[in-house]
């Protein structure tokens, strides 16, 4: 239920950056040790968005996958599963290089379909 709290926080993002500008699409980075269920993040975005500049926007989530790099070798290798372990020496002195992201990318805001002229 992570969700809820993870989608108040894109829409506070958001809010801060859209200027009062209606959002029509927000673009995230999401690394997989988030553990994050898209459904649920859509489902609570909808909910949480309600009567914000936010309201009606579609999530569009760019996965990133984990990875790791060995401290002892330096050889890295995409994490399936754990262990958390290199698979060329064997140490247990790794570090997570990539899959912890949790992004707000960019956003795209609705263009005026009027523009008055004077």
């Amino acid at each position: 239920m992570h969700e809820l709290s993870l989608s108040g926080a894109i829409v506070d993002t958001v809010e801060r950056h859209a200027d009062g500008r209606r959002v029509t699409v927000v673009n995230l980075r999401i690394g997989t040790l988030r553990q994050v269920v898209p459904d649920s993040l859509d489902f609570y975005f909808d909910f949480v968005s309600k009567d914000t500049v936010c309201e009606g926007a579609r999530l569009e989530v760019e996965v990133v996958e984990a990875e790791l790099r060995c401290q002892e070798c330096g050889a890295e290798r995409a994490l399936a599963s754990p262990p958390f372990t290199c698979r060329a020496c064997g140490s247990s002195d790794v570090m997570v290089v990539a899959g912890n992201e949790f992004e707000v990318e960019s956003i795209e805001i609705e263009e005026d379909a009027c523009i008055a002229r004077t």
